[in-house]
């Protein structure tokens, strides 16, 4: 049996990194130095978000303001700062929300009965013939200024695609041998989702989900450009941007400010998004150590000898 797999948080984290290619770990910096600066500004600074100055608008950066002032005299750099975290947690929680409830949904179909399965995948079938960005609009519009009908509208247009491939990846990967192995060996549906079904798709939910928060921010940025996003005083940097293009001649770094945010949170998760050196296979000693980790003796017994069955056929396994 081996002894290196990572059975501890710890050790899954320590394994996660190690697995990481260079610009996913690039991506990953990135990120948390955005998010860590931008937390040092709002606790640290000691200006307020919303504290106008009119006699000190529109100034380049300086010692007293780093980033300059904005049209009505406020800090660039708290407002961006705070624009930076607000984008960053609702995507976060969009891509959480839309991969629980489209996984979920994807394992319920695969192991429910046909007339359930069939009335989930209409459900996915209707969200995804109507156009997303629309479905966003038209629920940010019914109450315009609402942090809480952004975050239901975006989650609404992503969890489908999350259902789609855990669906479609399931399903093949409960026809492969190996999980029939499993079944002959008494394995239950839990165990197979387990061991089987969230080992294969890890690698390309994170991918999903990286991709997922940067179509989460540069929806709730393209809300802010048409004013149905967040309202005024509250710094976003979609609005931010429009707020600050009236003065793109007398200021033009102002109008770059939000913009260079946009483009970094993105990018950032872009590469982290790259997966070239993960792997979607998970090899069966990963198996066996998280079997032996989650299910106690019955587990030691019964995965050594499906350890044993990984290469034979559903027929021979019966035998065991």
């Amino acid at each position: 049996m081996p002894t290196n797999y990572p059975t501890s948080l710890l050790q899954l984290t320590v394994s996660a990194f190690n697995r990481m290619s260079v610009k996913q770990f690039v991506g990953l910096v990135l990120l948390i130095a955005m998010l860590g600066l931008s937390l040092l500004v709002l606790c640290f600074s000691g200006f307020s978000i919303d504290g106008q100055n009119l006699q000190h608008t529109l100034t380049i950066p300086s010692l007293e303001h780093w980033l300059g002032t904005d049209q009505y005299g406020r800090s660039m750099l708290m407002r961006l700062a705070s624009a930076i975290v607000l984008s960053l947690m609702l995507g976060v929680i969009c891509v959480l929300t839309a991969s629980i409830v489209g996984v979920g949904l994807g394992l319920v179909s695969v192991f429910s009965p046909a007339r359930l399965a069939g009335f989930i995948d209409g459900v996915s079938n209707i969200v995804l013939a109507l156009p997303a960005l629309v479905i966003v609009l038209l629920l940010s519009a019914m109450v315009p200024g609402s942090l809480l009908m952004i975050y239901i509208a975006i989650a609404l247009v992503q969890w489908v695609e999350y259902y789609r491939v855990t669906r479609q990846r399931a399903k093949a990967i409960l026809a492969s041998p190996r999980a029939e192995n499993s079944r002959l060996l008494g394995f239950d549906n839990r165990y197979l989702i387990k061991r089987h079904i969230i080992p294969d798709l890890a690698p390309t939910l994170s991918t999903m989900m990286a991709f997922g928060a940067a179509n989460a921010i540069l929806m709730m940025a393209g809300l802010g450009f048409v004013y149905v996003g967040i309202q005024p005083p509250t710094a976003e940097l979609g609005l931010m941007s429009v707020e600050l293009f009236p003065y793109y001649q007398q200021a033009p770094w102002l109008v770059a400010q939000p913009l260079v945010a946009i483009s970094l949170l993105v990018l950032s998760f872009h590469l982290m998004a790259d997966s070239d050196r993960t792997s979607s296979k998970v090899s069966p000693e990963c198996h066996l150590a998280s079997d032996n980790s989650a299910n106690g003796n019955f587990a030691n017994d019964s995965s050594a000898k499906e350890s044993t069955a990984e290469n034979q056929s559903p027929a021979e396994v019966s035998k065991l």
